[in-house]
């Protein structure tokens, strides 16, 4: 790891011992009651007690969404209660967006998707704040578009990485899919895929069965495993007419999708 990526690292883990548990739990009960201005009080405090805004969203917002995500998964929560939760957790976002910390430009690109039929976009635009204040040259699409939208983009904008954020086991195909041809067709040799989000994180191994080249299961890893990406050696270039055997899967991409589901989501 790069010695700016360690002290990073040392200095989010101290800004995660600043946020206390009580703290989190003072956030997710009026987030869970739709209460905005009792939100935006829990915020302010932080921020006022010196934690820096990236730290907010690395380890209060980021982690309230995980645990909203998994309430609505166990039935504990009602979709009205997700919404609320995830609407007052944007506009939180879209006001810290301004305060985050601005670091040398890196002369890196990357673009963030979500999956087309993706509705968590929160997710990948907090990635795509954290990446832009990290030096990075950002381009977020979100989601609803095709796969042949994306390769389009991808091809005129010539990204160093391709971050692909999902959260739901439906969209396994899609996210497959969209790996296989960029493989396959080798248009962008130096383009490296991350892969994020609860698809993620519930399925171990997921990644690697589909073969993407990175994995990060929170910001801050993301962040260091993009920063680090060029010390790692590349695969063997695939054509169309030549694709490497695949490994044995780790996770059966089609069950995610379907019978497997439930059971996927109760983990």
């Amino acid at each position: 790891m790069r010695h700016s990526a360690i002290c990073t690292s040392l200095d989010s883990l101290g800004e995660r011992r600043m946020v206390k548990d009580e703290m989190l739990a003072r956030y997710l009960e009026p987030l869970l009651r739709g209460d905005r201005t009792a939100c935006r009080g829990v915020i302010e405090e932080a921020l006022q007690s010196g934690i820096p805004a990236n730290s907010v969203y690395m380890h209060i917002v980021w982690p309230i969404m995980v645990e909203i995500e998994k309430l609505l998964r166990r039935g504990r929560i009602s979709p009205i209660q997700e919404h609320l939760a995830t609407r007052i957790n944007r506009t939180i976002v879209d006001q810290l967006q301004n305060k985050l910390p601005r670091r040398p430009v890196k002369q890196k690109k990357i673009v963030v998707c979500c999956t087309q039929d993706e509705l968590q976009e929160l997710g990948a635009q907090m990635l795509t704040d954290l990446f832009e204040s990290d030096g990075w040259e950002v381009r977020f699409l979100g989601g609803g578009l095709t796969n042949d939208d994306v390769l389009a983009f991808i091809n005129g904008y010539a990204p160093d990485i391709l971050l692909l954020y999902g959260t739901a086991p439906k969209q396994a195909p899609q996210v497959r899919e969209l790996i296989d041809t960029i493989k396959s067709i080798d248009a962008w040799p130096n383009l490296r895929i991350m892969v994020s989000g609860g698809l993620f994180n519930r399925a171990e191994g997921l990644w690697e069965e589909m073969e993407a080249d990175m994995f990060a299961p929170t910001p801050l890893e993301a962040l260091h495993i993009a920063a680090s990406h060029e010390d790692t050696p590349r695969r063997e270039r695939r054509t169309i007419n030549r694709r490497k055997k695949r490994r044995r899967a780790l996770v059966p991409v089609r069950a995610l999708a379907g019978a497997q589901a439930p059971a996927l989501a109760e983990r």
